[in-house]
C-alpha cells in the first residue's frame, strides 16, 4: 500500500524512545498514551513516515506496519511463529508465487499471512484449524493486516486429514501443531512427488518423532535446525549486542517427498 495515510488502516507509531503502538486511524478519534494524545486527523491524509507531535510535545514518527511488526503486536489465541522463524519457513521450505499450499493450524493467521504473501496473488493457500475460536481469531487478524480476506486464501475448521478426502494436490504442506506425525499420511497423499513438508516444534522429542516417521512416510533431504536472532546497538563511536535477545522459540524440520519406486 503506498500513498498518504488513511482513515480505516493501521500505523505503527513509534517514539523517540524506540516504543512501538500500533493504531488503527478513525476520523475524529485521539490516541492516548504516557506522552501525551494525538488526534488521528493529524495523521490521516499525512505520508508515511511523517513525525508529529503530541498536546505534551512528544514527538511520534507514524510509519505502515511491516508484517513482522503487526505479527509482534496483533492479537492472539494461539502462539505466533515469531518473524525470525516465519522468515526462514518461506525460504527452507521454497513457497514460491503460484504456489499451493496445505497448512494446519491457522492459530492467530501470522504463518498463514506469511504463506499468503509468498504465494501472491496466483497462489493458493488452504488452511486448517481443529479449534473455532482460535480460527476467528486468525481471519480476524489477516482481514486486518490485509484489509480483505486474501483471494487465495481457504480456511476450514476441521481437522487437517479430512484433506485425504478431497483429492486435492499440493506443492507445499506447513504443519504447526504438536503432534503432526499424527496426520503425516494424509497430509502425504496430498503432496506432490518433490514437494516440500515443514513442520515447526518446540521441543527435541518432538523433532527426533517428527523426523523418524518422515523418514518411514517416503521423505529425503531432511533437515532441522533453530534460529536465534540478537539485535546490536550501534553509534558512531561503538558497536555491542544488545542485553536482550529472541532465543529459542522453536525447531524447523524440512523434507523433500521422494518418487514411488
Amino acid at each position: 500500500m503506498t500513498g498518504a495515510l488513511r482513515a480505516g488502516e493501521r500505523v505503527l507509531l513509534r517514539d523517540a524512545k524506540g516504543r512501538r503502538y500500533l493504531v488503527a486511524l478513525v476520523a475524529g478519534e485521539t490516541f492516548h498514551f504516557h506522552g501525551g494524545a494525538l488526534a488521528h486527523d493529524d495523521l490521516i491524509g499525512r505520508p508515511e513516515g511523517t513525525a508529529v507531535r503530541t498536546n505534551l510535545d512528544a514527538r511520534l514518527t507514524a510509519f505502515r506496519p511491516r508484517l513482522a511488526d503487526y505479527l509482534l503486536k496483533m492479537g492472539r489465541g494461539a502462539q505466533v511463529i515469531y518473524p525470525k522463524d516465519l522468515g526462514a519457513i518461506l525460504v527452507w521450505a521454497d513457497v514460491f508465487p503460484g504456489a499451493h499450499v496445505l497448512e494446519a493450524g491457522t492459530g492467530s493467521g501470522a504463518l498463514t499471512l506469511g504463506l499468503c504473501r509468498a504465494a501472491g496473488a496466483g497462489g493458493r493457500v488452504v488452511s486448517y484449524e481443529v479449534r473455532e475460536e482460535h480460527q476467528a481469531v486468525g481471519r480476524e487478524n489477516i482481514e486486518r493486516f490485509s484489509g480483505e480476506m486474501p483471494e487465495g486464501l481457504d480456511l476450514r475448521v476441521g481437522d487437517v486429514r479430512e484433506v485425504g478426502a478431497t483429492g486435492e494436490t499440493f506443492d507445499r504442506v506447513l504443519l504447526d501443531m504438536p503432534e503432526p506425525w499424527g496426520v503425516l499420511a494424509e497430509v502425504t497423499a496430498a503432496l506432490r512427488s518433490g514437494g516440500i513438508l515443514c513442520g515447526w516444534l518446540p521441543t527435541t522429542g518432538q523433532v527426533q518423532q517428527l523426523t523418524a516417521e518422515m523418514e518411514r512416510a517416503g521423505y529425503g533431504e531432511l533437515e532441522s535446525f533453530e534460529l536465534l536472532l540478537r539485535t546490536w546497538h550501534v553509534t558512531p563511536r561503538s558497536m555491542r549486542p544488545d542485553h536482550r535477545m529472541v532465543a529459542h522459540t522453536g525447531f524447523i524440520t524440512v523434507g523433500r517427498l521422494l518418487a514411488s519406486e
